[in-house]
């Protein structure tokens, strides 16, 4: 069954100290394209986050959140002042100001604010052990629900593709019905120019026995029919097999579509042609989707 590389996967954990969520979004991405958004305090777990995201869902575009609250009620990050540093400080600069003539209290508390060790800021707590244990917990929530997505877009995917496989199939069975018609009209055509030759003096019949040889072999399809009819039956075949088939079916794809070019360029019938554009825009079709199949 195949898997998109679109999907949307969310967890919540809530306990008595904290709120953790996570949210994982992903789109289409020839590589594994990771970009990771999470708090400070999470910054020494990130290898181990983007492993697990990357070993999870192999190959996309996939943005990755991590939300922090914290319930208790001292805000971690928040600015202390050292008043009795801060006092000694404005002192000191009082003495300096009046004996220089200049006395500007505002000026002076302001700048002994600024002065070394009068502002500390507190140590942000270190990450705990249950603080991790619940974002793995989150985190594999999250990416089994974005994989479940995956999964469910997948199927409607493959039947799209199947779809698309199954009308160029159907168009290359009209192909089939309008190249003996083809062949015959060819085949009168070609009698009418040879009676006129046979009348010329220049007649060569051998050179004409090699030429029309050459021009029977150039306008014979019947190889591209039978190429094009298995590589639609190994994309199916494919599709429906392999776990991770998207690169392998974009190779499948060029293959149906040289095939179905020389047809076109082969064929010299105008009811052949129309089918062949018909096969080209299924074709377009089926390589935009397959950019999506993981």
């Amino acid at each position: 069954m195949l898997q998109s590389m679109t999907g949307f996967g969310r967890a919540k954990v809530e306990t008595a100290q904290f709120i953790l969520s996570v949210e994982v979004k992903t789109l289409n991405s020839k590589s594994a394209d990771v970009s990771l958004r999470f708090p400070r305090r999470f910054s020494e777990k990130e290898l181990e986050m983007r492993n697990l995201v990357t070993q999870t869902l192999d190959r996309g575009k996939i943005n990755f959140n991590v939300e922090y609250e914290s319930k208790k009620q001292q805000v971690a990050g928040k600015s202390q002042i050292d008043t009795a540093l801060a006092s000694d400080y404005f002192q000191d600069l009082k003495k300096l100001a009046q004996s220089l003539g200049t006395i500007d209290d505002a000026t002076l508390f302001a700048q002994a604010l600024r002065l070394p060790g009068v502002l500390q800021e507190e140590k942000e707590e270190q990450l705990s052990e249950e603080e991790w244990k619940s974002l793995q917990k989150c985190i594999g929530e999250a990416l089994t629900e974005c994989k479940k997505f995956r999964s469910d877009e997948g199927r409607v995917l493959q039947k799209t593709l199947k779809d698309y496989v199954l009308e160029i199939a159907s168009l290359l069975d009209k192909v089939k019905l309008q190249d003996p018609v083809r062949m015959e009209t060819t085949r009168a055509r070609v009698r009418g120019h040879i009676e006129e030759l046979r009348k010329s003096d220049t007649f060569d019949q051998n050179r004409f026995e090699q030429e029309m040889i050459y021009f029977i072999e150039k306008l014979d399809i019947s190889e591209e029919k039978v190429r094009l009819a298995n590589h639609l039956e190994y994309f199916v075949k494919t599709m429906e097999s392999e776990e991770m088939p998207g690169r392998k079916l974009g190779f499948i794809g060029q293959e149906i579509g040289r095939e179905i070019n020389t047809i076109g360029s082969k064929a010299n019938d105008a009811t052949i042609q129309k089918l062949v554009v018909e096969m080209k825009d299924h074709l377009e079709k089926i390589k935009e989707q397959s950019l999506n199949v993981l």
